[in-house]
C-alpha cells in the first residue's frame, strides 16, 4: 500500500488528519473508476504554458488538457494577470482539476513580470533566523495560491561545494550540507504551511558539478559514502520534513548507476531503489524536464517519459511529445516493463494530492 505520510502536514491534528487522507482517498478513487487507461497515464504528465503570449491558453496547450487529458501545467514566462486568466479558462475545460506549478525560487519574479522577487538562496544563507525563511515560503505560497498555483518547484538544496558549477551556485543556500537542509525545511514548511506542494531539486545532487544539465549530461564522480555526507544529506532531511515532493536531476553519478551514460532520471537504481526505497520517500517524485539535453540525448521523446516512469518517477515535467509518450507507456505495460496496475497507483498518488491542496473544490478566480 503506498503511504502519502508526506502530504499530512498541510493539515493540523485538529482538522483531523486521517479523515483528510480517507476523504483524498475516496475521491480519487471515484475518479479513476470515471477515467480510460489513456486517461490515468495522462494525469502523470506536466506540460509547460506560457502567459507571454497573452491572456488566451495556446491551442496546443488547450488541446493537451481537453484531448489527451494532462494532468498539471508549469506555468513559465508571463505575466500574474494574463496567467490568471488562462488558469481559470483551462481549470474550466479539464475533466480532473490541473496541478498547476512554477518555478519560482526567488517567488513569483523568477518567471512573471510585475511581482515580487525574493533574495537568491545564496543571500539567504547568510540569514540565522530560520523562521524568517519560513516567513518568506509563506508569502511566497500566498501568492502562487493568489493566481491559482499549488505547486512550486523549490527549494534548490543543493550543496554549493563545485565554484566551476553553472546552474547551481548562487541558487543554492551555501556549502554546508546540515544548513542547506535546515533551510530548504523553513522554506518548505512555510510553503506547505499555505497548500502549496513544494518540491526539493534537483536529487540525487546537482552541485558537484561542472556543466549545465540543459546542454549535456553532467557527472558527479564522487564516492558513496561522500554522497551520503554530503550530497544526499540535504535531502533525507527534507524528506524527514515531509517535503511533499522532489526533483529527480538528469546527472551521471557512477556511485549510484554504474551503467555509463545512463542519467539518473531514467535510472531504477536511483528513483524507485535509493530515493524510494532505501531514503523511504513516498511523496511525489518529478523528473526535471524532459526536454533537457542531459536525458533528451539518450532516448527520443515518448521512449524517454516511459522509461523514467519505468525508473520510479511519478510525474512526467514538459514531455517532448504526450501523445507518443502515452502510447510508448501503454506498449511498456504490454511488453512487461511496468504494470498497468503501478501507472494507476501513480495517477492515484497524483489525485490524492490534488485532493489535498483543495483542486476538488476549485473555483474560478478573481483578477480584482
Amino acid at each position: 500500500a503506498l503511504c502519502f505520510g508526506a502530504v499530512l502536514c498541510f493539515y493540523s491534528t485538529s482538522f483531523g488528519q486521517d479523515i483528510a487522507l480517507k476523504e483524498a482517498v475516496q475521491w480519487a478513487d471515484s475518479l479513476m473508476k470515471t477515467m480510460s487507461p489513456a486517461q490515468r497515464t495522462a494525469q502523470l504528465f506536466m506540460v509547460a504554458a506560457y502567459s507571454k503570449h497573452g491572456t488566451q491558453p495556446t491551442g496546443q496547450v488547450e488541446r493537451l488538457v481537453v484531448e489527451q487529458g494532462v494532468g498539471g501545467l508549469i506555468f513559465m514566462q508571463g505575466g500574474p494577470g494574463r496567467q490568471l486568466l488562462q488558469t481559470n479558462r483551462l481549470q474550466e475545460k479539464a475533466k480532473v482539476p490541473l496541478l498547476l506549478s512554477i518555478d519560482g525560487e526567488w517567488g513569483l519574479a523568477m518567471r512573471l513580470d510585475s511581482t515580487m522577487a525574493f533574495p537568491y538562496q545564496m543571500t539567504l544563507g547568510a540569514i540565522q533566523d530560520e523562521s524568517l525563511i519560513r516567513d518568506m515560503g509563506r508569502i511566497i505560497g500566498s501568492q502562487c495560491r493568489r493566481i491559482g498555483l499549488t505547486m512550486n518547484m523549490a527549494p534548490v538544496i543543493d550543496v554549493n561545494n563545485n565554484p566551476a558549477n553553472p546552474v547551481i551556485n548562487a541558487r543554492s543556500f551555501g556549502d554546508r550540507p546540515l544548513r542547506v537542509g535546515q533551510l530548504g525545511a523553513a522554506y518548505a514548511s512555510g510553503m506547505q504551511d499555505r497548500k502549496v506542494l513544494a518540491c526539493a531539486k534537483h536529487f540525487p545532487g546537482h552541485g558537484d558539478t561542472d556543466a549545465d544539465s540543459h546542454h549535456t549530461l553532467p557527472s558527479v564522480n564522487q564516492s558513496r559514502e561522500r554522497l551520503d555526507s554530503v550530497e544526499l544529506a540535504p535531502y533525507q532531511q527534507l524528506i524527514d520534513a515531509q517535503v511533499a515532493a522532489i526533483m529527480v536531476a538528469h546527472l551521471s553519478v557512477p556511485a549510484l548507476e554504474p551503467q555509463s551514460h545512463l542519467p539518473t532520471t531514467l535510472s531504477y537504481k536511483v528513483v524507485g531503489d535509493l530515493l524510494k526505497k532505501q531514503m523511504n520517500y513516498s511523496g511525489l517524485v518529478v523528473t526535471d524536464a524532459l526536454n533537457m539535453k542531459g536525458v533528451s540525448n539518450s532516448l527520443p521523446p515518448g521512449e524517454v517519459d516511459a522509461e523514467a516512469l519505468i525508473a520510479g518517477n511519478d510525474v512526467l515535467l514538459f514531455s517532448g511529445d504526450v501523445p507518443k509518450a502515452i502510447a510508448a507507456i501503454h506498449q511498456a505495460i504490454l511488453d512487461g516493463r511496468i504494470s498497468r496496475q503501478e501507472v494507476d497507483a501513480r495517477c492515484r498518488k497524483i489525485l490524492i494530492y490534488k485532493y489535498l491542496v483543495g483542486l476538488h473544490q476549485w473555483k474560478a478566480l478573481s483578477i480584482k
